[in-house]
């Protein structure tokens, strides 16, 4: 199994290699090589093999990996082998968004709760749910041992409510607010912000855009 810290680099890549492997699976294939696996990633074949060596996994001669135990090891590593109790907090359009995600318990995440504490949203349906006020957030942790709190509040509020998560027992923050938050060391913060991500893919395009140097 994975040593105890990977290279930030590799963690990162962890969720695209199972997420590829289970849509492989889904058509049935059986086997892939690190090269044709790499290939679908944008990735080299020796980044693929160095990234699983972490895990003492490696592929068979002339026939590559065996899928099902890559995927099973791969979840393990994640905890996608096992459910993974959420909570969102924010039911305004991006939170009311994410409730309704149809993947997330095929992934091995299951969202038990969506908070507000807007008076004038809190119990209306969501899908499944019922927004529910913040003053139930602690009991809901507690019953659900949730692990997982994701923010989806302005960013004026996003401290406040990180606080209260943490307060409560989360360990983990998805942070969808433009806003860097401060919290313990023992607490994961991964930040999500979709316009830095499209900030960044049009400086990628314009990088793209540019003329080649001319050598001299």
């Amino acid at each position: 199994m994975a040593r105890t810290s990977l290279p930030y680099s590799v963690a990162q890549r962890l969720p695209r290699y199972l997420m590829q492997v289970q849509n492989l699976r889904q058509v049935g294939l059986k086997w892939i090589s690190s090269q044709d696996l790499a290939d679908t990633l944008g990735l080299t074949s020796s980044t693929v093999r160095q990234d699983f060596s972490h895990f003492d996994f490696s592929g068979i001669a002339k026939r590559g990996y065996l899928l099902k135990g890559l995927e099973a090891m791969l979840a393990e590593v994640l905890g996608a082998d096992a459910n993974i109790n959420m909570v969102i907090i924010g039911a305004g359009n991006l939170g009311r968004a994410l409730a309704l995600h149809g993947q997330f318990p095929a992934r091995g995440f299951k969202i038990v709760g969506l908070f507000d504490k807007d008076p004038r949203i809190v119990g209306r349906k969501v899908g499944r749910l019922e927004v529910q006020a913040m003053k139930a957030l602690p009991g809901v942790i507690r019953k659900s041992q949730v692990a997982i709190g994701v923010i989806t509040v302005p960013a004026a509020s996003a401290q406040e409510v990180a606080d209260q998560l943490i307060a409560a027992g989360i360990r983990g923050l998805l942070n969808l607010a433009y806003v860097h938050l401060v919290v313990p060391r023992h607490v994961a913060v991964v930040d999500a912000r979709i316009i830095s991500s499209l900030q960044e893919l049009s400086y990628a395009i314009k990088a793209k855009s540019r003329p080649a140097a001319r050598r001299s």
